[in-house]
């Protein structure tokens, strides 16, 4: 009888249905709208009651309908189950760092570059807050954010979209009314404003928990969390500031992408300008320096971009920076205590470094109790000793340092400080190179092991996984680990004794560590750790020797004939090969099934004509993953970009290619099939 008094009027249900929807998305439209004008205009509408009632109408419809519930909901931001590990992402586009200036004049000389080499009497500026948070890549497909990664090495981050999707001034959806680009790849920054940061910090020490070192922290350590339920109780924002990429042309100037940005709802900076001459530009970063205490966030300068974006194609980059924009930096916050000791530090590659111990003194709502003397040199030219009273500064506003010595009258000075004669890890002698001091105990002083394995296993290098700092301790520690090599001699039954390891953990870094068996040249020279030599240098020996056994086996007159390598570097490399110590760990490594791709020999030192040029993948590739095929392209002096342009060399399609196909056609890019892309890189390469 009930189920025939159900189904007598079966219209009636669905009119109920579509009603709820109607109140549903009414509701949902309503949030989203002064969300907006919180968060992208900063001007609110109505008062906080009333938007708690609002959210509280439509989560309470939602409990009444569950089926109704959408993932675009402003309710579904309370997180997700936790997660094992966050994944990897490879970005769109590479997310490169600024080059960082300090002293006006040179502000002034970048100025005078941009102007010589855009040949023009005058350059226009945008200029915006320096955000001290975390850089992140934000996603939209139809209007819909579908993901959202950190910065990582600036290839490829960790993908942080269920957390970003808890941050309230993140629009889950876009304005359609505005009409946003169906694919549209966006840079942002996620900080912390500071009373929020100081809650959390009284609520965590309150409960028991150490608390944050400064907001930075706290939102990158809150943004990375496996447990997003933790990141929604974090009180985040983000703000936008770049279009990556974007279906259709993008805007012509700079500042025109940053009103696009808030127009389709992204939050963008209310403190941003757009100035004629350089002039004006450092009037903006005085008067922005000036009134930098009384914002709500903490800033540590600001940036500067070259407006026209023509201009800044023309501009180009370099290796890890754009060469059209500069990170002003606002002069560090300097305070006043009192050194207590100096103590000894050893690092990763045996330099040894002097730290002042502090009288705990807050510096821009940091507490700092020890700062970094540099080396001896610097100790003895500032003339820091123990029982001074010093000038304290966050240089940059990170690492704090101390500017100078404060005369004190009738003080009593202690002894002048001297380096040791002995390393204060191994006992090793030191060795004097320039201003520096170093450990010759290499891989005998646990402090440079550690670190060197910590280098080794890093990113940008073998890329091991799983192989932290705290790990990385415990093998020393332990002397499962007293080089290199003896990461692969590792087994299961030895990582179970140690702290935090179970079979899972266990089989993650032993399957971590076995993938890094195979490795490309540069990125070995990379983990070695060799002095002066980072991820640029170790790209030019790689290309430009092609084989480990000849980079070995060249002395300091062959590296010096390389443009980009000094006697410094060279000098380096010679003594690090010459060491009997390190050759024998590269011999185990290799005996223990290490394999170093060598760059084939019609390639080594050829000029590459897709040098300096990009490839542009769209579609699915049916036997490459985009990491595959970014090296392949990387081997041909070229780099993959996620946009087309007259620069691209050739567009790779795949299966379902996109818009990027359209466009290849219409600039008159050549197009191939992956069975052509490899082709190419076959009669290239000669592999």
């Amino acid at each position: 009888m009930q189920h025939d008094l159900f189904n007598k009027n079966p219209g009636a249900t669905s009119d109920t249905t579509r009603s709820v929807q109607e109140q549903l998305l009414r509701l949902k439209e309503q949030i989203r709208h002064h969300d907006f004008l919180y968060y992208v205009k900063d001007r609110p509408e109505i008062s906080d009651g009333e938007y708690d009632r609002l959210f509280r109408e439509l989560v309470e419809l939602e409990r009444a309908h569950p089926e109704l519930v959408t993932s675009d909901s402003p309710t579904q931001r309370i997180g997700a189950p936790p997660l094992d590990e966050l994944g990897k992402v490879q970005h769109q586009r590479p997310m490169l760092s600024l080059d960082s200036l300090v002293d006006p004049a040179d502000v002034l000389a970048f100025d005078q570059r941009m102007k010589r080499e855009l040949e023009t009497d005058q350059v226009e500026y945008t200029v915006e807050p320096k955000f001290d948070g975390l850089s992140v890549e934000l996603v939209y497909d139809q209007g819909s954010f579908v993901q959202g990664s950190t910065r990582g090495d600036g290839t490829t981050g960790e993908d942080v979209t269920i957390n970003l999707r808890t941050i309230r001034s993140l629009p889950l959806q876009l304005q359609s009314s505005a009409h946003p680009p169906a694919h549209l790849v966006v840079r942002g920054e996620v900080y912390m404003r500071l009373d929020d940061f100081h809650a959390l910090n009284r609520r965590m020490t309150e409960q028991g928990d150490d608390a944050f070192a400064n907001p930075r922290n706290a939102a990158a350590g809150s943004l990375r969390q496996l447990d997003s339920h933790i990141t929604a109780d974090r009180p985040l924002v983000v703000t936008c500031y770049e279009v990556m990429a974007m279906d259709g042309p993008p805007p012509s100037s700079h500042w025109d992408e940053l009103e696009a940005l808030a127009m389709w709802g992204l939050p963008v900076s209310s403190l941003r300008r757009r100035c004629e001459t350089i002039d004006a530009v450092m009037a903006f970063h005085r008067k922005t320096e000036q009134r930098r205490d009384n914002l709500p966030y903490e800033i540590d300068g600001v940036v500067v971009k070259v407006n026209r974006r023509d201009w800044q194609k023309q501009l180009g980059a370099k290796s890890r920076s754009p060469r059209w924009t500069i990170a002003y930096k606002f002069a560090p916050r300097k305070e006043i205590t009192v050194v207590q000791d100096i103590v000894v530090s050893v690092g990763r590659t045996g330099t040894l470094t002097p730290l002042a111990l502090l009288r705990p003194v807050e510096v821009g709502g940091v507490t700092i109790s020890r700062a970094t003397l540099h080396n001896a040199d610097e100790v003895a030219r500032k003339d820091i000793r123990v029982g001074d009273s010093v000038k304290v500064e966050r240089a940059g506003d990170v690492i704090p340092a101390i500017a100078e010595r404060v005369s004190v009258p009738g003080e009593t000075r202690s002894a002048p400080f001297a380096m040791p004669n002995r390393c204060p890890v191994c006992r090793s002698a030191v060795a004097r190179e320039g201003a520096y001091v170093y450990c010759t105990g290499q891989a005998a002083c646990p402090a440079q092991l550690k670190g060197a394995i910590e280098h080794f296993a890093s990113k940008s290098a073998l890329n091991i996984e799983g192989l932290g700092k705290k790990t990385v301790a415990q093998l020393v520690g332990q002397g499962l680990v007293q080089d290199l090599a003896d990461l692969y001699q590792l087994s299961r039954v030895q990582l179970l004794r140690l702290e935090g390891f179970a079979e899972r953990s266990s089989t993650l870094l032993l399957n971590a560590i076995a993938r890094s068996k195979r490795v490309s040249l540069d990125r070995f020279l990379m983990g070695l750790g060799i002095r002066q030599v980072g991820q640029h240098i170790a790209k030019v020996l790689a290309r430009e020797f092609g084989s480990l056994d000849a980079i070995m086996s060249a002395d300091q007159d062959r590296f010096q004939t390389i443009q980009e390598i000094g006697p410094e570097i060279s000098a380096s490399l010679v003594s690090y090969f010459q060491e009997n110590s390190n050759r024998r760990v590269i011999n185990r490594l290799q005996k223990l099934g290490l394999s170093i791709e060598e760059i084939p020999a019609a390639q080594i030192g050829a000029p590459s004509p897709f040098a300096g040029r990009s490839f542009v993948f769209t579609g699915g590739l049916a036997g490459l993953s985009r990491g595959e095929a970014k090296t392949l392209v990387e081997r041909l002096g070229a780099t993959v970009s996620s946009s087309v342009s007259k620069k691209t060399a050739c567009v790779v399609a795949g299966v379902d290619p996109g818009s990027k196909l359209d466009q290849a056609r219409k600039l008159g890019v050549m197009i191939l099939s992956e069975d052509e892309f490899l082709q190419l890189i076959k009669k290239q390469t000669g592999t």
